[in-house]
């Protein structure tokens, strides 16, 4: 593999404005160019693309809201806790069960 020379003498120009520089003293941008110490420009962060997050879906040990009051689930054509005004008692039908003992 071959060596390069120190550069201790060399010039370079500038690829944006054509001025002549000390090697040593110039700097290459994120595009490629080589420039002046004083020409150089860093990256815009609007050219990086936005790192996708995850959206949260739920909460993390959710618990019901104790003033909110009762919540009921309608199941078929009942509802489930009976509400107070209603008697407070729960019909429920689960067909029709057939024990054959031997």
């Amino acid at each position: 593999m071959s060596k390069y020379a120190t550069g201790k003498w060399a010039y370079g120009i500038s690829d944006r404005s054509g001025v002549r520089y000390k090697l040593r003293e110039m700097r290459k941008e994120w595009n490629g160019l080589l420039v002046g110490k004083d020409e150089w420009e860093r990256k815009q962060p609007q050219l990086e693309p936005l790192r996708a997050t995850a959206d949260p879906q739920a909460l993390r040990n959710p618990r019901p809201d104790s003033e909110a009051g009762h919540v009921y689930v309608s199941v078929g054509d009942y509802i489930y806790p009976p509400p107070l005004h209603l008697g407070g008692q729960a019909v429920s039908y689960v067909g029709i069960v057939t024990v054959i003992t031997t």
